[in-house]
């Protein structure tokens, strides 16, 4: 063949066709928006639920039992990041050996779903007390099945797997029949009693509310000083033999002249008061008024009572001047019995207010003495209750009186501003959460019979319901409990075991234990009751002074019918005959409170864990947001403590709220809020997870635009990552390499699987998701497509057949890909079973797989040390290339040849052994000694390696037509004198093949 027959022969060859040039029909651009349907209804046909079940049976369960949302409108951001976190979670321990059943779960009862229906009654000029009540409860029950088909929709649609066709509601029959029976066992261990305590109750709602249904804003009250008048000291008994009461001082003569001044926000509370709280820590002092200047309230000559502390304070809210006479004894202070300021006003307020000690009082703020009013306060309660003893044997009745009814009026405990007051009772709050005429009404009253002191306004952070937004009163009111503190026994109580089961519980992130330690240890008695219709009722019959009938034949009568009726049967005509069957019916009163919905939820344990053989008792672990260590996570301790003894979980993880990108809390009036659909329909589900996994969840997250911004590009590098494997791999026919013949940087990728391996599973066991992903991302676009993809390019594009680096690398990819796309599935499950099915297309799902077993032959630290400092050369040379490319020297890294100039041992021999052109992507590298030229480019984290960057074609090199490197050897093969001898030599083996 002549020299003109092979230059055209080779100038008809398409080099280009000649490589193994990546070929994948997975698409660079996601279109997750419209991709993502397909697989819900892929997973939803195949029953991938189903399938799940079936291939974990028999392993050792993992239960993430579902916190229940509320089924009454469609999901918000806080519900998908809350069922993201959790489908992560499940999938992680799926596939990982465990049968990791998620069964979601929905709360039905309650008032905001009753509030709805009520609304509808009151568009359509309906009365709700004029319909029968099971009516009225059918209709919030099909109100509720309505939103659990929706929400269960949108929960699949974010990619969670569940079983969505048999989830726990609280409204089934059987969770009814079960909670009910819980109630009763609280009952009938004698934990349950009926008691008359100050409660958070909502006038607007009509309702006792527990702490976890009130939330804090701010709010203006009203602020009034009050002047309590000394009636009577009682004389000091003498040290003699206690039979001779000693004369009085004159100091304490002084206090018979004087008033005791108090400061409250609540002044409507005035009349309920039975009581003065000081303390013996706080310094106390008589003072005279001096001077005033005030249309009210003190005036010269009179003598006060304060805290020493807080008299200059006061007196200027007075505008008086205060002359100091004495101190005043915290003994002086027991000793003293002061009168109401509304003594004689309609009859009322005759009683002595004695002084009491409290706990509670502090000179920070006010006068150092707190208006006690036992109806209107739980520090007021427990001081009264606390000082019941002593006030006895002073002759003091310590019954505490009704002053405020459901609806916010003053009843006749509150003579003056009740049903006698002319024009009416006044009202603290009406119907619609607005300040009622209560306030006005006492502070007038007060002026009128010179006892106020001074008045103000003041903004605080007050108690308001969490459904309407309304603020709340305290009230003394006839509900039903269950003991803290009372003995259980076994020497325990339900606050005791509640304590010890927060110390056996881990808490992720560990602060979430002082947290609910700090709420257990404070937390009053557990009020059950509430007024309403749609829930659960406290089914027991009591007599008349709250006893309750035990009888477990009433009880499994009860329990019967609530499993095949619902609780609808407790509100059926002839109810209470039917069950208490030959007991006298009226002796017993039927309890018609419904029970408060946070003991529906905290039972859950019970009709799922207990009762699904698919589920285990106690979980392994609970998830919801922080605020929920007062909500389920709370009442399902208290519940489970009284019922079993113990937590029904082990661990307890706690996740934050979502702000916006300025750190605000998100809200329709300020138009920061993200809607999860919103995300899903523009960008995909996956985005949206891929936020969830890369934040720090435990604590506040921001979204926004920026931040999905942010996720889309980390999620297009993820991409194009995993689409540049799979069509590498579309070269891949299985020929497996043994490790002790592949090249040194296919073991170095082997070995950082075996690393990673440990991070992503330690990391889905500490529920540090941002942890592995992190790490995943860097490595997918730092060590691979920066590092090892692009070293290995040209072997993967270029090599021979026959190579073994070729086949080596392509064996490494299978590696990488398999053990990336299946860490990541739990996280990014869409994204994953698209990539999985592209390259396994017979594959039934990725998510029916396990997390890869790596070799412990992987592992080598010696290479890894050693490539530690490859690299370490490595980058000064490719910074080097980046400032050539930048000066226009080179535009391709190929057409460069550095001169590298080492002077440190370690490194060099680290090197010695290492194609280290190959590693920077160049044609060529040259290692020198010596002194390093001037202007040589250098590291300053990298001693002893300088590096100057000259043009292969200065060095005589020539371009390979097919690899585009320069070589010296371009020309040798007369078959194809346009390619280096190594690209000839492939071709002929491609000709031999039949492939060229």
């Amino acid at each position: 063949m002549t020299d003109t027959a092979m230059t055209d022969t080779a100038e008809t060859i398409d080099y280009s066709k000649t490589l193994y040039l990546p070929q994948t029909d997975f698409p660079m651009r996601a279109g997750l928006p419209e991709k993502e349907p397909l697989l819900v209804k892929r997973w939803q046909d195949m029953d991938l639920y189903g399938k799940l079940r079936q291939d974990a049976a028999g392993r050792t369960k993992y239960v993430l039992h579902d916190g229940p949302p509320y089924a009454n409108g469609n999901i918000h951001i806080g519900h998908a990041l809350n069922k993201i976190l959790k489908d992560v979670i499940i999938r992680s321990f799926q596939m990982r050996g465990y049968d990791s059943n998620y069964v979601p779960g929905w709360d039905c009862h309650g008032l905001p779903i009753e509030w709805k229906i009520e609304e509808q009654y009151r568009a359509k000029g309906k009365n709700k007390d004029e319909v029968p009540v099971n009516e009225f409860r059918k209709e919030c029950r099909e109100f509720a099945a309505h939103w659990i088909s929706v929400q269960g929709g949108e929960f699949q649609r974010l990619g969670v797997v569940g079983d969505f066709k048999n989830p726990y509601t609280t409204m089934a029959f059987h969770a009814e029949a079960r909670i009910g029976g819980e109630l009763l066992k609280f009952a009938m261990s004698g934990q349950l009693y009926r008691g008359s305590k100050p409660v958070m109750w909502s006038v607007v709602e009509r309702t006792a509310l527990a702490e976890a249904e009130v939330e804090y804003q701010d709010y203006e009250s009203d602020m009034i000083w009050v002047k309590f008048p000394v009636a009577s000291l009682a004389r000091p008994v003498s040290g003699t033999d206690g039979e001779q009461p000693a004369a009085l001082s004159e100091s304490s003569l002084d206090l018979l002249e004087a008033h005791v001044v108090i400061w409250t926000t609540t002044p409507w509370t005035i009349p309920g008061n039975r009581a003065v709280s000081y303390s013996p820590r706080v310094a106390y002092g008589l003072y005279e008024v001096t001077a005033a200047e005030n249309a009210f309230g003190p005036q010269p000559g009179e003598k006060l009572i304060f805290a020493d502390a807080l008299a200059e304070d006061s007196s200027a809210k007075a505008k008086i001047v205060l002359n100091r006479l004495h101190n005043v004894s915290a003994e002086q202070l027991e000793s003293l019995t002061l009168s109401h300021p509304f003594r004689g006003l309609g009859g009322g307020y005759e009683y002595p207010v004695p002084m009491i000690a409290g706990e509670h009082v502090t000179d920070d703020a006010g006068t150092g003495f707190v208006h006690t009013a036992p109806s209107h306060g739980r520090e007021d309660f427990d001081a009264w209750t606390d000082a019941v003893a002593e006030l006895l044997k002073r002759g003091i009745d310590t019954a505490i009186p009704f002053p405020v009814d459901d609806a916010g009026f003053f009843t006749k405990d509150a003579p003056g501003f009740g049903p006698d007051r002319e024009g009416g009772a006044a009202r603290v709050i009406d119907d619609n959460g607005k300040k009622g005429n209560a306030n006005q009404a006492v502070i007038d009253e007060l002026i009128k019979r010179n006892e106020l002191f001074a008045r103000g306004r003041l903004k605080h952070s007050y108690p308001h319901s969490w459904r309407s937004k309304k603020p709340i009163i305290f009230r003394n009111t006839p509900q039903w409990f269950v003991y803290m503190d009372k003995e259980l026994g076994d020497g325990t109580t339900l606050r005791s075991r509640a304590l010890k089961a927060i110390d056996d519980t881990r808490f992720v992130p560990a602060a979430g234990q002082n947290r609910i330690r700090a709420m257990i240890e404070e937390r009053p008695d557990w009020v059950l009751s509430r007024q309403r219709a749609w829930g659960v009722p406290i089914a027991v019959f009591a007599d008349v002074d709250g006893n309750v009938l035990k009888d477990e034949a009433v009880n499994q009568r009860i329990m019967d019918a609530f499993e095949t009726e619902g609780a609808d049967a407790w509100f059926a005509a002839g109810a209470k005959e039917r069950f208490l069957g030959n007991h006298d019916a009226a002796k017993w009163h039927q309890v018609m409170d419904i029970l408060d919905v946070w003991f529906d939820s905290g039972s859950t344990h019970v009709f799922t864990l207990e009762d699904r053989p698919d589920l285990k008792w106690p979980a392994d672990v609970y998830l919801e947001g922080s605020d929920q260590h007062r909500g389920w996570f709370h009442s399902s301790l208290l519940e489970s403590c009284g019922t079993r003894g113990r937590a029904p979980y082990d661990t307890v993880v706690t996740h934050g709220f979502t702000m916006d990108e300025e750190g605000r809390k998100m809200s329709k009036s300020l138009g920061n809020t993200v809607v999860p659909q919103d995300v899903i329909k523009q960008s995909g589900a996956d985005i949206l997870r891929l936020w969830v996994v890369t934040t720090d969840y435990w604590e506040d997250q921001r979204l926004g635009k920026n931040v999905l911004q942010t996720n889309i590009d980390a999620y297009r590098k993820l991409r194009n990552t995993i689409r540049w494997m799979l069509g590498t791999l579309a070269h891949d026919d299985g020929e497996e390499v043994p490790l002790e013949k592949m090249p040194e940087l296919e073991r170095l990728m082997l070995h950082r699987l075996a690393e990673l391996d440990e991070v992503v599973r330690q990391g889905y066991d500490a529920f540090e998701f941002k942890r592995i992903t992190r790490t995943l991302l860097d490595f997918m676009v730092v060590e691979l497509s920066a590092f090892y993809f692009d070293i290995r390019k040209d072997a993967l594009y270029c090599d021979a057949p026959s190579s073994v680096k070729r086949k080596a690398s392509v064996q490494v990819v299978r590696h990488l890909f398999d053990c990336l796309v299946k860490w990541l599935a739990p996280m990014l499950p869409f994204t994953m079973e698209e990539a999985w099915l592209d390259r396994h297309p017979d594959a039934v799902s990725v998510h029916l797989d396990q997390f890869p077993q790596i070799p412990e032959s992987w592992r080598n630290e010696a290479l890894a040390e050693k490539w530690r400092k490859v690299r370490q050369v490595r980058r000064v040379v490719t910074g080097a290339l980046e400032i050539a490319r930048a000066q226009k020297v080179i535009g391709s890294s190929l057409e460069a040849v550095p001169v590298v100039t080492i002077d440190d041992a370690a490194l060099e021999a680290a090197i010695s052994d290492v194609d280290m052109a190959e590693m920077a992507i160049t044609s060529d590298l040259v290692i020198t000694h010596g002194k390093a030229a001037d202007g040589a480019f250098t590291l300053d984290d990298v001693k002893g390696v300088a590096v100057v960057v000259e043009k292969a074609e200065d060095r005589g090199l020539a371009k390979c037509a097919r690899s585009w490197r320069y070589t010296a050897d371009v020309g040798q093969d007369q078959a194809f004198p346009d390619v280096s001898a190594r690209d000839a030599a492939v071709l002929h083996e491609l000709k031999a093949l039949g492939r060229l």
